[in-house]
């Protein structure tokens, strides 16, 4: 039996449940006897049921004597659902293995003490670096208090994101828009700032892929004055839309946001805007795991200063349109080439007519 093949696919299984499942992490579990699987289950949209349970129902009387792979320490505290650990045992599976350890203090392995004291063999840290990457959200909120955060650009060549006069539509094309989407399923939250939402007017939902689950859209908005008759307050009540916003506010603006469905949450305000860092600890605290940033400059800058993006995903055009343009981000105030953000480049594909590229922090080890 190969436990590095059978976890690839508990990770594959698993990783169709981004942005789906928050506040719980995606996993994925696959149940095999005798080189056969006989169950297989992924995190449910909402975070319920959870992969194990799956697995076992499917697999029933044959999870006898087999082998569970989860790409996560089974859970082993009550909260919504029983602890999937008791599943295990009770289910009588022999062995037990496991990609990550879950870092969470209710778990933190708890769980597979819990199957080890009942004579169940359990194997530690198979495809741990896949896995660690698959649940950086998950991680990242346990970790850091915060959700992982991936910075969008589409831009041309010469990184403008529009011209002059704000024309914008469109720079990439339709291939690269399609990919966007896709890229917001993947997340469980959609985030622009203010100026954005007022000039752009956008949804920010995932269209055309049939998802079970749409985004959190959320607005950072010091002063919460954006427009009532918009797109985002019209669709309020369709989708999740949750307003940051700065701790002084017209309760009138309140009260009328209030009315169209929106959730508001107070953050501190730091050199005029926002606190940003407060505010993503503000939207881990809710439960958000994984938030992908789609503008504006100036969010994007406050952003990067902070040193609080953890992954970019560029869309680049092939055309032109000079320093006239405006800028992908805001002024950083760098004055020396080392005090720039590095990161490091994962991929790199042809979408349509322009590139996608993807790139994750690089990580500084002081020496």
């Amino acid at each position: 039996m190969s436990d590095a093949r059978f976890m690839a696919l508990a990770l594959a299984l698993g990783r169709r449940g981004l942005g789906q499942t928050w506040p719980n992490p995606a996993v994925g579990c696959v149940i095999v006897k005798a080189g056969r699987i006989v169950g297989r289950g992924a995190t449910q949209p909402g975070g319920r049921p959870h992969a194990e349970v799956i697995a076992l129902a499917q697999a029933g009387q044959a999870a006898r004597g087999a082998t569970a792979f989860v790409t996560l320490e089974p859970c082993s505290h009550h909260g919504k659902t029983p602890p999937c650990a008791d599943a295990l045992v009770a289910a009588g599976v022999a062995r037990v293995v496991v990609a990550l350890t879950d870092p969470d203090p209710r778990v933190n392995g708890q769980g597979l003490a819990r199957l080890r004291a009942r004579g169940i063999e359990v194997v530690e840290g198979v495809l741990a670096e896949t896995a660690r990457a698959d649940q950086s959200g998950f991680l990242s909120r346990v970790e850091r208090g915060r959700p992982m955060v991936t910075l969008k650009l589409a831009s041309s060549f010469d990184g403008r994101i529009a011209t002059a006069t704000g024309e914008s539509k469109w720079i990439t094309g339709l291939a690269a828009r399609r990919a966007v989407h896709a890229l917001r399923l993947r997340h469980d939250a959609v985030m622009i700032g203010g100026g954005t939402a007022r000039a752009d007017n956008p949804a920010l939902t995932v269209r055309g892929l049939g998802v079970p689950r749409q985004p959190v859209r959320v607005v950072l908005s010091r002063n919460l004055d954006l427009p009532l008759d918009g797109t985002l307050a019209r669709t309020a009540r369709e989708g999740p839309l949750w307003i940051v916003h700065g701790d002084r506010v017209a309760p009138e603006l309140a009260s009328a946001w209030h009315g169209v469905g929106a959730t508001l949450i107070a953050a501190p305000v730091l050199r005029g805007q926002i606190d940003v860092a407060r505010a993503l600890a503000a939207l881990g605290e809710a439960g958000l795991t994984r938030v992908l940033c789609e503008g504006g400059g100036a969010l994007a800058a406050s952003l990067m200063a902070e040193g609080l993006v953890d992954e970019l995903v560029g869309f680049t055009a092939g055309l032109v349109l000079g320093a006239e343009g405006r800028p992908s981000l805001a002024a950083l105030g760098l004055s020396r080439l080392a005090e720039a953000p590095r990161f490091d480049l994962v991929q790199t594909r042809a979408v349509g007519g322009d590139v996608m590229h993807r790139w994750l922090r690089r990580e500084i080890v002081a020496s």
